[in-house]
């Protein structure tokens, strides 16, 4: 905050403006614009090991570890997305105290499930209950880039299988004909090759999940939408220092233009990848290459 800022009546529209946009909750107000980037940053990779385990696993010889691929890869499409971001963060946090329960406190007696209630022994407790705001916020980060991975993972194994299953079998069979291992053809000659066959699929579906991240404000996070809400809506001189009236549609607006600009930072980066990824491969981009540089 600037020193001018000590008397806010006193202030020119200016001086106010930039008073207002530097107080303690816009500065957390920016800082979630970066809750927001780690997040992709994080799940991005995840999810997509998530679908490559799942991927993999659907298209394994093994009978039950492809059912159980295909299982993932089928539950979590079918069902809404924001039915499963709610079941699995409370899932989980249950899940991870139960574990820490049946580990520290071997001696409880009393029923974990009491109706309604679901009670572990202090200890077990995720975050403890003394323990600082800022581990809280943490471990509810934590807990929703796994749900993030989770879901959007199951996605990306659909559409990693369906890359799968586009390489030509053909390939396959030469490369075991050779003398390759079914795992050596599978990382040398399909895994490579996928790639550009998955790549429109990963793109829509990295679009999706930037467009997802609002949810974050359903699972308790305090993101660009919660703030937005909370600095937007019409303020009196009794509950602040710069009262003003229902300006929720700006701060909306604020959120529209960067999603649109980073889609669009996304697509231009996609293109690029695309173009390089389908350089000698058997495509319709691949096989333009060739005549361009024929």
């Amino acid at each position: 905050m600037f020193a001018f800022c000590t008397d806010p009546e006193s202030l020119g529209t200016l001086r106010w403006l930039a008073c207002y946009l530097t107080t303690g909750k816009h500065m957390s107000f920016y800082a979630a614009f970066g809750t927001v980037l780690t997040l992709l940053a994080i799940t991005a990779p995840t999810a997509l090991a998530f679908g490559f385990a799942g991927a993999a696993a659907a298209r394994s010889r093994v009978l039950p570890v492809s059912i159980l691929g295909k299982g993932y890869i089928a539950v979590v499409r079918g069902v809404p997305d924001i039915a499963f971001f709610l079941f699995f963060v409370i899932a989980l946090d249950q899940g991870f105290e139960w574990i820490r329960h049946q580990a520290l406190c071997p001696d409880w007696t009393e029923a974990v499930r009491q109706g309604n209630d679901f009670v572990v022994c202090p200890e077990a407790k995720l975050p403890l209950g003394n323990a600082p705001q800022w581990m809280h916020e943490i471990y509810g980060f934590f807990l929703a880039v796994l749900t993030f991975a989770i879901v959007f993972g199951a996605f990306a194994a659909n559409v990693l299988f369906g890359a799968m299953r586009a390489v030509p079998q053909a390939q396959i069979e030469t490369a075991e004909a050779y003398g390759m291992s079914r795992r050596q053809a599978f990382w040398r000659i399909l895994v490579p090759q996928m790639w550009i066959y998955a790549l429109p699929g990963l793109s829509n579906l990295w679009m999706v999940l930037i467009k997802a991240t609002p949810l974050l404000f359903l699972l308790g996070v305090e993101d660009i939408v919660y703030w937005a809400r909370e600095l937007g809506g019409a303020k009196t001189a009794r509950f602040t220092d710069y009262p003003h009236g229902d300006w929720r549609m700006w701060y909306f607006l604020a959120l529209l233009v960067f999603y649109l600009a980073f889609t669009r930072v996304s697509e231009i980066v996609l293109e690029r990848l695309t173009v390089r990824l389908s350089h000698g491969q058997a495509t319709a981009q691949g096989e333009a290459q060739r005549k361009a540089g024929a």
